[in-house]
């Protein structure tokens, strides 16, 4: 292929992007108007209405938006930073236990991980977010590990050659060239804790899964669809919004 036909594609293959970045939204909104018709066409009795009216289920969506952006605000503000560390020659020795650790708690259920903080620490919006945080901090942690131990030696020792101290080097051009996996792993923290959120309604921290809770504890079919139709549209909005950064802070060329 010549560079004139490279060149040519261009416009085309951006207008594909664009026009791909906008079909999730487009999605979301059908299905959130599909909902309300859904909801405008059902007879709802009293507990219905009082449980799916506008300050309700606006109350609910903002609680869990919160319980979703402050754990994963923590998780990565502990996780990339422990990755690194870990990453470093003289701090290695602890990656190994640590993730060791790290995985064991994983390997316990979400919710038992809830109903243990609750008995043992207490309930509330701050338990839930530790208890988010549990769950979602390792994939973040091994990747920013795996995506630093990944990148090639030969170009860390260009930059030292060049004059660039251990710091700069690493923000300069193993951290630039992690981005992508570590953002892989950010995704996959949001969606943890978009779905995981919903167990918080257990421990009287709110959210949609309040919704979803009603919803089977008294058969009321629409509440119980509103909660999880929303949640699904949190967890796809959230991933359309994290791929946006993704595409943004991937280093060009890469």
């Amino acid at each position: 292929m010549t560079v004139e036909a490279m060149l040519d594609g261009r416009p085309a293959a951006r207008t594909q992007r664009r026009a791909g970045i906008l079909v999730t939204p487009l999605v979301l909104a059908a299905v959130s108007a599909a909902l309300l018709l859904y909801l405008r066409g059902q007879h709802l009795d009293e507990v219905e209405r009082r449980s799916i009216n506008q300050d309700v289920i606006t109350q609910r969506f903002v609680e869990h938006i919160e319980l979703v952006a402050v754990s994963t605000a923590l998780v990565l503000a502990i996780a990339i930073p422990l990755g690194v560390v870990f990453t470093r020659p003289r701090m290695r020795w602890l990656a190994v236990p640590f993730l060791a650790l790290a995985n064991i708690g994983q390997a316990v259920p979400s919710v038992g991980v809830l109903v243990l903080l609750a008995v043992t620490v207490g309930i509330g919006f701050k338990m839930a977010v530790l208890a988010l945080l549990l769950v979602s901090a390792l994939p973040v942690l091994r990747n920013t590990m795996v995506g630093l131990q990944g990148v090639d030696r030969s170009l860390i020792e260009a930059g030292r050659g060049i004059g660039l101290t251990k710091t700069a080097v690493l923000f300069r051009v193993e951290l630039p060239l992690a981005v992508p996996v570590i953002l892989a792993s950010v995704r996959v923290a949001v969606i943890l804790n978009v779905g995981t959120a919903t167990l918080a309604a257990f421990t009287n921290a709110g959210g949609l899964g309040d919704l979803i809770n009603t919803g089977i504890v008294l058969n009321r079919t629409p509440i119980l669809l509103t909660g999880s139709v929303l949640t699904a549209v949190l967890a796809m909005a959230a991933d359309w919004l994290v791929g946006l950064v993704e595409r943004y802070l991937h280093p060009r060329g890469i």
